[in-house]
């Protein structure tokens, strides 16, 4: 998921009679890409592809799209979560049960057992809870980067947490890497399929052949893992 953030650019095309917006973002990608999640079409392609070309080829998949549409639209959005004493959080496959410490003025702390997490009474709950949830987040993607990058020969990138509703990683040309805080309230075996994702980025800046390669390399169960982390993103909590 290599990229320098180049804009989105929003569009619109008729299929089967129906008027579908998308968005558009292009890069120094090879080939044309059409993915579909609740946010809608997004569409990638490379900076010199015209935009006939572009919507000539999401004619040619029309129905795919328009049934991966309907597929989102009928997806119930999921609700928010209330934190509070006894909410149970799972944070890298270990679950935690939520507590509200009145003698606590700020931070937070997991007990030894590792299955209680008491957060501060001074701020809203889910604030806390996020806060904490991103230091644990960055805590374990750190240690996750360095596993994997010393299996590729390279040293720790830096890394950076995002907040991006569903992209769940990214690295830049100079091999910088962000990932997704909200990765964090996955199971542990989906965060290393990112991260080696993520790291197989600094080898092959693009999705070919070469790239998937470096990712089975580290991660050879990949195919299932990325399918896994579809479901799962969809089940995430909203805070």
């Amino acid at each position: 998921m290599p990229t320098t953030t180049p804009p989105e650019v929003s569009h619109r095309i008729i299929l089967a009679g129906r008027e579908i917006a998308y968005q558009l973002r292009r890069s120094r990608r090879r080939t044309i890409g059409l993915g579909i999640d609740q946010r809608g079409l997004r569409v990638g392609a490379p900076s010199r592809a015209r935009l006939g070309d572009i919507e000539q080829l999401i004619r040619q998949h029309g129905q795919w799209v328009l049934d991966k549409l309907d597929h989102w639209q009928r997806q119930p959005a999921p609700a928010a979560l209330e934190v509070g004493n006894g909410t149970l959080i799972s944070v890298a496959g270990t679950l935690l049960t939520v507590g509200i410490d009145p003698q606590r003025a700020r931070g937070y702390v997991i007990d030894r057992s590792l299955r209680q997490i008491w957060l501060n009474a001074r701020q809203p709950p889910a604030t806390a809870l996020q806060a904490a949830l991103r230091d644990q987040a960055r805590l374990h993607f750190a240690e996750r980067l360095a596993h994997y990058a010393a299996r590729l020969d390279l040293p720790p990138p830096p890394l950076r947490l995002s907040s991006a509703r569903t992209r769940w990683g990214s690295c830049n040309h100079r091999g910088h890497i962000a990932l997704n805080w909200r990765l964090i309230l996955m199971p542990p075996r989906v965060i290393d399929y990112v991260v080696a994702h993520e790291l197989a980025h600094i080898r092959e800046m693009n999705h070919s052949p070469r790239f998937w390669s470096v990712v089975e390399q580290l991660c050879p169960e990949w195919r299932a893992l990325r399918q896994e982390l579809k479901q799962v993103a969809l089940a995430l909590p909203v805070f």
